[in-house]
């Protein structure tokens, strides 16, 4: 979950996501909420490409993403980029992303497009396999000015390009020269 602000949507919409992946592909799908990860930054004395990490979380965030098969980055499209805790956690490691498949769900007032690029500019640099294209859910004004967020009625015509962004990262995840 890429957003950790006050009043987000991210929760609901990554267990809508997940639930997804979940029935579209029988996969494990772990939720892995940033809130829940002190990643403070820029505390390492080190580089991450180096990978000598001194401090718990940096060790333990290591750990979590090195011992993930794939990642789904769900977040929100903020002044036409990405949260500044997702860059945060992204930037807390290196090596441990390389090479692994990688799948971003953006969504916002206008799909997440921008946010989406620049996570697939990311991608490129830390030569994961970017699943694309993204998904982009529209947030209705609705909603976001507050109003009550019933996924399947916001972004129930979005389902068919989620279940494919799973099934493209589940194939890149068995056979990777898919890409």
């Amino acid at each position: 979950m890429g957003s950790v602000r006050s009043g987000r949507r991210c929760p609901e919409i990554a267990e809508w996501i997940a639930t997804i992946g979940r029935v579209a592909t029988g996969a494990e799908v772990e939720l892995v909420d940033l809130r829940d990860w002190h990643l403070p930054m820029d505390d390492e004395p080190l580089i991450p490409a180096l990978g000598d990490y001194i401090q718990e979380h940096s060790l333990a965030w290591s750990q979590k993403v090195a011992n993930a098969s794939a990642c789904v980055f769900v977040t929100p499209q903020y002044n036409w980029g990405y949260p500044a805790a997702l860059k945060n956690a992204i930037d807390h490691c290196y090596k441990e992303w390389r090479g692994k498949p990688m799948l971003a769900v953006t969504y916002g007032g206008r799909g997440g497009g921008k946010c989406g690029a620049q996570l697939l500019q990311v991608a490129e640099g830390l030569k994961m396999r970017a699943i694309t294209p993204f998904p982009e859910l529209r947030l209705s004004e609705e909603v976001i000015r507050g109003g009550v967020l019933d996924v399947e009625r916001e972004f129930g015509s979005c389902r068919d390009a989620v279940v494919m962004g799973f099934e493209a990262l589940l194939e890149a995840i068995w056979d990777p020269e898919s890409q």
